[in-house]
């Protein structure tokens, strides 16, 4: 088992190598796999959340087509690098002119995170794949897709990821305790797939951190890993904020950010999801849930966090109270 700790190691050793091993999101396998065969590969654009499996499926494309020889036919640019216009003017053009090496016709550019191009590199980006089509295949993914420009998108093929399911993310999660010999509950995974929320690298990453403090996986090592808000926790601070003890609850939730070290907005995030989990009315957890709504806004728009939900345990007692 890996000792120290290193967020790269088991997401790089555990992703996918071939269709087959990728889970979730299959639809867009079974195409994208139709596609890769045939060599009829136009321009793609995968968009939706992080951790879904879109640079992964960049990959597995590029050693299907080139096998031994996919370093010299790939080329890709990540947030990391430098993202104007006179990377893709250069960089960029100069590696889609020339022709690939092997039986495949053209070579692939992966662009992680095209959204984070500018306008002008957009612009330029389009001109690009218009006159290299011949020689050179674009695969970009992006997290929002209404941030690339239309031409762009018109030009490609978009294939809309979703956040993996949970008996999706098991199927990894199983394969990587087999592996290392660890010992996971059923208690862990739920926690695990909570605190990831559908994000597979998020859950590599948590696993791995976990793993190096105990081969045995349980619900209170993970919480002490992801640093969030028990929902026990949460619960107590509610119920006295919904019986009107100002005091206990403040007190309570004071506890929480400071001794365990939880910011406001997820202290706001683990309110949300306790509140729906509470044996009031839903009339009421729908007037409180419009409240940590209102908290948060202000949260993200730089309040004083304390303050904010001081305010909105205030706002929970008066609802409590049936007060308006």
């Amino acid at each position: 088992m890996t000792s120290n700790f290193n967020s790269e190691v088991w997401t790089e050793k555990y992703r996918p190598k071939k269709f087959e091993e990728m889970v979730g999101q299959e639809e867009i396998i079974k195409r994208v796999k139709a596609l890769t065969t045939s060599l009829n590969i136009p321009h793609l654009l995968f968009a939706g959340p992080a951790g879904t499996g879109k640079s992964t499926l960049a990959l597995i494309i590029v050693k299907e087509l080139f096998a031994e020889s996919w370093r010299e036919n790939y080329l890709e640019l990540n947030a990391s690098d430098e993202r104007g216009i006179d990377v893709v003017r250069q960089k960029v053009k100069d590696f889609a002119r020339t022709k690939a090496l092997g039986d495949v016709p053209f070579k692939v550019i992966f662009l992680d995170e095209a959204d984070a191009l500018t306008r002008e590199a957009q612009q330029a980006l389009r001109r690009t794949m218009e006159n290299y089509t011949s020689t050179c295949r674009f695969v970009m993914s992006c997290n929002y897709s209404s941030k690339i420009l239309d031409p762009i998108q018109s030009r490609a093929v978009v294939f809309r990821f979703q956040l993996l399911e949970k008996k999706d993310i098991k199927r990894r999660v199983d394969l990587i305790a087999e592996s290392e010999g660890l010992s996971i509950t059923a208690e862990a995974f739920d926690v695990l797939y909570e605190a990831s929320e559908g994000d597979c690298r998020r859950v590599i990453n948590l696993l791995q951190a976990t793993a190096s403090i105990s081969p045995n996986i349980t619900p209170d090592l993970v919480n002490t890993i992801v640093s969030k808000a028990k929902p026990s926790d949460i619960k107590i601070v509610l119920d006295y904020a919904l019986t009107g003890d100002f005091n206990n609850s403040r007190e309570k939730l004071l506890e929480i950010m400071l001794k365990e070290s939880i910011s406001g907005q997820d202290v706001i995030k683990a309110i949300q999801k306790e509140i729906w989990n509470l044996p009031i009315d839903n009339i009421l957890k729908v007037r409180l849930t419009e409240k940590t709504g209102e908290a948060e806004f202000r949260l993200v728009e730089g309040s004083d966090e304390f303050i904010q939900l001081e305010a909105l345990l205030a706002g929970f007692i008066l609802a409590g109270l049936g007060e308006k």
